[in-house]
């Protein structure tokens, strides 16, 4: 496999887990019917503090261990998509996700930290491999491991909601909220802006080590606020999550345009079984880079 094929996977990696997810119009939302018929299915009234809203939605998400998701994004005009499940605990998130970005479609597993990246086969042969998975890892000795191995993990791990929910409770307020149905469901509907400037870790921790200094500087000082949207359901757990991160995308040099995401959840508590590939199925990211002159 030539370098540029191999990076290119990687980038489209990178770009599916960052960004991930989709622009606000996924899901359509409408008023709920006259005559409190939202209350009258338990729905509770919508919490009006942001630390307290974050606090009940992560315990129930916590406590429900799992659930399936879909992911709808754009970033500078590139369009990504994912589907897949989750399970997750206090420290720990598991997935498996199949997206599509970059015009490449990869299926990819997160388990213990390490991710592992599917191969299609004509890949595979012109890596010069018969093993249909790869694993990038943290402590990986490649250059490209190594600057891609947290990023990617922790950048994962952002699909967990309960990620999410920490940063509106450490940075968020709610700006409104009402009670509507989306996608045939009723739901509490939050409007949120996060203050990047109250909990700037909060938005760097997926950014490899040795460049997380830089932008923590770059951000320093700045009034960045990101608008989001959360829809919970009777139960407190997200239904829908959105979050536009272009003002934080624009105050660190990026040209100015889409950095929206899309969180779509659904069957909370759902049996969720994700290991690793097994071992004589892999081969080392870092090792097919080496074959490809890196």
């Amino acid at each position: 496999m030539r370098k540029t094929t191999l990076v290119a996977a990687g980038a489209a990696l990178v770009l599916t887990l960052t960004a991930c997810g989709g622009n606000s119009t996924t899901g359509t939302a409408e008023p709920a019917a006259a005559g409190g018929q939202a209350q009258s299915q338990g729905l509770a009234s919508p919490f009006t503090d942001a630390v307290q809203l974050a606090s009940a939605s992560k315990q129930n998400t916590v406590k429900s261990k799992s659930a399936k998701f879909t992911m709808e994004g754009s970033v500078a005009g590139q369009t990504m998509t994912a589907s897949g499940a989750m399970a997750m605990d206090e420290t720990d998130t598991r997935f498996s996700m199949t997206s599509t970005a970059a015009g490449q479609t990869t299926e990819m597993r997160l388990v213990d930290k390490v991710m592992y990246l599917k191969l299609p086969a004509d890949q595979q042969k012109q890596a010069g491999t018969d093993k249909p998975w790869a694993k990038i890892s943290a402590d990986g000795t490649d250059p490209l491991s190594q600057a891609m191995g947290s990023m990617l993990s922790q950048s994962a791990e952002q699909s967990d909601p309960s990620k999410i929910l920490d940063q509106i409770s450490k940075t968020g307020r709610i700006i409104s909220s009402d009670q509507t149905e989306l996608n045939g469901q009723q739901v509490n509907h939050y409007k949120v802006e996060l203050d990047v400037a109250k909990a700037i870790d909060q938005f760097t921790g997926q950014v490899p080590a040795a460049a997380r200094e830089k932008l923590t500087d770059m951000l320093k000082g700045k009034d960045i606020k990101l608008p989001a949207e959360v829809w919970l359901d009777k139960d407190n757990l997200p239904v829908q999550v959105t979050m536009d991160q272009g003002p934080m995308m624009q105050a660190l040099g990026a040209p100015a345009g889409d950095a929206k995401f899309t969180m779509k959840y659904s069957d909370w508590g759902t049996q969720v079984d994700v290991v690793a590939p097994p071992a004589d199925q892999v081969v080392d990211f870092g090792e097919l880079m080496k074959k490809a002159g890196r």
